[in-house]
């Protein structure tokens, strides 16, 4: 399995996935700039020109979910996700979509409007409302680990990987703020773990 990975971005997913499960796999440290990007080489792994992508089995995948997903079922043998058609299993998936499609979009827009676009076409308007959608779903993620050390029980899933990079964004972008107290100290348990820190630092 090979990786192709930039420092900070949706690749620390996989790699920390692949460090708990103790699955072997290459990193690429592939060139990030927008001419790289945009080449015919990374496009045929990346259409639309973003980290990460990954090689196995002979296909290449570009969505970092699902390679996760993907090692699960291939790899995990069932570690670190409930049995699916069940309750923990809904609640599960219900996490891992949250982190990605709902919770990770307001911080996209904070992320573009401060660091990613030019500083004439930011608008400050656009990261006030985001930074507001962002912090009404750390509410929910705030009371979800408020009752429980992980999103789906006490144990530690594939879903807190998911939520661990989007906590990592949030952090990054100062939403993740002490008025959470819970989902500051989950995220604190996430950085604790050796797949995350190996993942961050690679």
């Amino acid at each position: 399995m090979k990786i192709y990975h930039v420092q900070g971005t949706r690749s620390v997913r996989v790699i920390w996935l692949c460090e708990e499960l103790e699955v072997p796999y290459d990193i690429e440290t592939i060139d990030f700039s927008p001419a790289f990007r945009q080449s015919p080489e990374w496009r045929a792994k990346s259409p639309t020109g973003k980290v990460p992508a990954m090689d196995d089995q002979g296909f290449t995948m570009f969505e970092s979910g699902a390679m996760l997903q993907y090692v699960l079922d291939r790899y995990g043998n069932g570690r670190l996700m409930p049995e699916p058609g069940t309750p923990e299993g809904a609640v599960y998936l219900q996490w891992c979509w949250f982190a990605e499609a709902t919770f990770a979009r307001p911080l996209g827009d904070i992320a573009h409007h401060t660091v990613m676009k030019p500083e004439a076409e930011r608008i400050p308007a656009v990261v006030d409302d985001a930074r507001i959608r962002a912090l009404s779903c750390l509410d929910a993620v705030n009371d979800a680990v408020g009752k429980t050390d992980y999103l789906v029980g006490d144990t530690f899933s594939a879903a807190d990987i998911m939520m661990g990079y989007t906590l990592m964004l949030a952090d990054r972008f100062k939403v993740l703020e002490n008025h959470h107290p819970h989902a500051r100290d989950y995220f604190e348990r996430l950085c604790a773990r050796h797949g995350y820190q190996v993942a961050v630092s690679a």
